[in-house]
């Protein structure tokens, strides 16, 4: 029997359990005397992890353990403003979703790359909105050079374009992570997928192509084909948690840039022989992004420095504190 989170509340979660191809959901509570002892290391689970269970028919069962993560997501915690929230968990790709109207941003699509392969999880940039776009072969290239290592697609859940490549990601058993700011079209992009209207939409802004947040709450949904896709809210502040290796995948030219520098206390300001400053002046590197890149590497070396003050005073790890928010994550099965 598999046991997967797909909701998680203040002290209580929604569990799917699946035996080959049945499912059924209960709920379910931490066992105190593991997750709540200082005997015990086990982290809280959250959306996509799978768990040990002892399974209770006539009431709350009891989460045990959870088991070890293959991927997750995870961001500074916006409400507190300190310790990582942990998103989404057991993934295998990252779909960062942003359209092709007026909020098309590299700078917000650079730190989702980040974030993303941080987690273990393979991104896709899906840039919405074709059918709406202006200069659109343009925006590819530039999210094509800025997704260094990431395949990179123009699509429209209106109309269906491009949607049909995205298919070879979406297989059965693989779980889907949809990432991206309000108004990207996430909800359109879910309905379509699950040939339902499962999901409420709006209108965005005509001045800023800015939209309204129809997603309120990470929710899980299963496909018909068996994928398993995870709508989350819009996010257009993304606080950076430690994403050393995430920042050297996303931004690969650069780290590569800085093994040429002439001086290895190079300061990149204006040395002779700075690789960093030829390649600005060349047109090879642009300044925003190189400016982008010193402000993600500051915000994760600021988080791990706190990180290792909070484990050297012997605090608790702090993805280790259930969310303060409620979560309402639901499981919508299409067809079994």
């Amino acid at each position: 029997m598999e046991y997967f989170i797909t909701a998680v509340h203040r002290d209580r979660y929604e569990v799917m359990m699946k035996d080959e191809n049945n499912y059924k959901s209960c709920y379910a509570r931490l066992k105190t005397g593991v997750y709540y002892s200082d005997k015990y290391e086990e982290e809280f689970p959250t959306v996509g992890d799978h768990v040990e269970m002892e399974y209770n028919p006539v009431g709350d069962s009891l989460i045990t353990k959870t088991l070890p993560r293959k991927s997750k997501f995870s961001r500074k915690d916006p409400d507190v403003g300190r310790g990582e929230q942990t998103i989404a968990a057991n993934f295998d790709y990252i779909f960062i979703m942003m359209s092709l109207n007026f909020d098309f941003n590299l700078k917000r699509l650079e730190r989702y790359l980040t974030v993303a392969w941080q987690s273990q999880g393979q991104p896709v940039v899906v840039l919405t909105k074709a059918d709406l776009a202006e200069n659109m072969e343009e925006k590819i290239e530039l999210a094509r050079q800025a997704a260094l290592g990431a395949d990179v697609y123009a699509v429209s859940a209106v109309t269906g374009e491009g949607m049909e490549e995205l298919q070879s990601y979406l297989q059965p058993n693989k779980s889907i992570v949809f990432l991206g700011s309000s108004g990207v079209g996430k909800s359109t992009f879910t309905n379509f997928l699950l040939g339902d209207e499962v999901m409420e939409t709006s209108g965005i802004r005509e001045e800023d192509s800015k939209g309204h947040h129809t997603t309120t709450h990470r929710q899980m949904f299963l496909m018909k084909n068996g994928a398993r896709i995870i709508d989350t809210p819009g996010m257009r502040e993304l606080g950076m948690w430690v994403v050393d290796d995430g920042l050297d995948q996303s931004f690969s030219d650069i780290l590569l840039l800085l093994t040429k520098c002439r001086y290895n206390s190079c300061t990149h300001q204006d040395e002779t022989g700075c690789a960093i400053r030829e390649a600005i002046s060349d047109g090879s590197l642009t300044e925003k992004r190189w400016i982008n890149y010193c402000k993600i590497q500051k915000e994760s070396a600021y988080q791990a420095k706190k990180e290792k003050f909070n484990l050297m005073r012997g605090s608790k790890k702090t993805s280790k504190r259930p969310e303060r928010s409620i979560d309402k994550v639901h499981l919508r099965q299409q067809e079994w």
